[in-house]
């Protein structure tokens, strides 16, 4: 089963004081790229995979979409998402994404969010999504930049001026990297970006658009410590789509 690093009380308490999940989608500062890759919501199924707080959930129902599902392996994410919405329209739901099963050409969107490098089994995944979309159906999703995953002990370099660098080191050597990110051995999945690409490319997605994302000048003036961000991707956001044939 996927480590449920979110149900341990320090790193959910962590988790709690990011902006991204005080202030929601508005507090993700890819938020903006990541919504030109979405397709019109309206009356779409719509599946988010990973949906934490389901900040998403909500926004897609609030697009018009007709039925929204919202998956995640921790209890106290989904308590919390469950917690903050009101009305109908999404059904929350807990699931280990790596025994994720889906009936086939059932949903119009997955979505996911900075979930999918927490996955070991991604070539799995990729295959139950593309059966569960309808034909034309699409995958937006956003996960660590194999650049920021890479190193086995993540950190920046500063040279005698303070210029930063992030160290590029292990890129080829893939699988599992443990960071003590609000809470100690939290696992996380390094591979590399042709792994993830042709991993899609098998199954038989058509990649639409890769985005290694960085923040743009008036981000940063807006938000002075996004400026490090500018030196390397954390980041990347993708979007593929199942043929119509």
């Amino acid at each position: 089963m996927t480590q449920n690093i979110y149900d341990n009380p320090a790193f959910f308490e962590g988790y709690a004081t990011l902006d991204r999940s005080i202030k929601g989608l508005d507090g993700a500062p890819e938020w903006a790229a990541m919504q030109t890759l979405l397709p019109a919501l309206t009356g779409k199924t719509v599946v988010d995979l990973g949906c934490g707080y389901g900040w998403f959930c909500r926004y897609a129902r609030d697009q018009g979409a007709a039925h929204v599902l919202g998956l995640d392996v921790s209890v106290k994410m989904l308590e919390k998402a469950q917690e903050m919405t009101t009305g109908a329209g999404i059904v929350y739901q807990r699931e280990d994404l790596e025994q994720l099963h889906l009936n086939a050409q059932s949903v119009d969107l997955f979505y996911s969010s900075l979930a999918l490098h927490y996955l070991e089994n991604i070539d799995a995944l990729f295959a139950t999504l593309y059966q569960a979309l309808t034909p034309g159906g699409m995958l937006v999703f956003s996960a660590e930049h194999p650049i920021y995953t890479a190193p086995l002990k993540q950190g920046w370099l500063a040279d005698q001026t303070g210029q930063k660098s992030w160290p590029v080191n292990h890129y080829q050597q893939e699988g599992e990297r443990i960071s003590n990110w609000f809470a100690d051995g939290v696992k996380k999945q390094h591979r590399k970006l042709s792994s993830w690409i042709n991993a899609l490319i098998a199954c038989g997605f058509v990649i639409k658009k890769l985005d290694e994302w960085g923040p743009d000048a008036e981000q940063i003036a807006r938000n002075p410590a996004l400026d490090e961000e500018k030196e390397r991707p954390m980041i990347f956001l993708l979007t593929a789509r199942k043929p119509l044939i």
